[in-house]
This record gives C-alpha cells, structure tokens and sequence, in this order.
C-alpha cells in the first residue's frame, strides 16, 4: 500500500511538473493498490481526473498522441544530453539508446485511441 501511495503522489506531482510523467506512476499505484487495497484500487481507478487514462490503458492498451509525443522527446532529450553534455563513453550510449529505442517502439506500437 505504501508503494500506492508514494506512486500516486509522484504521479500528482507530474500532473504539474513537466518532465515528471504522470501515467506511469499512477499504473504502478494502481497494480500496487490492486494488490493491496480494493477501496484504493476502485477509488483510483475512478478518480475524476486520472481513472479516464488508466481505464484506457486497462481496457485497451491505449497510450494518447500527446503521450507519446511527450516520451518520445524525453528520450530523444535524454540521448542528446548523454552525448553531447554528459559526453558518456560510447558503449554506455549505445546501451542507453538501444534501451530508449526499445521503449519508443513499444510506445509507438500502442493503440492511440478507441477502437471504432
């Protein structure tokens, strides 16, 4: 339960800071509140503002455009960053962009809306 609550309070954070997702934070709470708390569970998986998404994502595997957008060019920020600020040697570059790129493609190759 503790693992929950901490999980929804970064996510709520990430309501309003803009490199803190939000999503991913709250799918972690709600699997930990499944696990731990069924009045959790059902009060954030219906919440006004966040249970929309994870309904989505639950029922559907939808992951939103804007979502997307925004995970893709974290990535591509975070790469940069690595290779032309922190100047990480090259394996741990290859390594890290192989993971993103993993990620990216999973990302991308999620539904973005309802089926019709």
């Amino acid at each position: 339960m503790a693992l929950g609550f901490i999980c929804v309070g970064l996510g709520m954070l990430g309501a309003f800071l803009p490199l803190l997702p939000t999503t991913p934070f709250m799918l972690v709470a709600l699997w930990a509140f499944s696990r731990s708390s069924r009045r959790f569970h059902h009060w954030l998986y219906t919440h006004p503002r966040f249970g929309p998404r994870l309904q989505e994502w639950h029922q559907h595997g939808i992951v939103p455009v804007k979502v997307k957008l925004t995970s893709l060019s974290a990535m591509t920020a975070s790469f940069l960053f690595m290779a032309f600020v922190m100047r990480v040697k090259w394996h741990v570059l290859a390594m890290s962009g192989s993971v993103m790129l993993i990620g990216a493609v999973y990302v991308l190759s999620r539904p973005s809306r309802l089926p019709k």
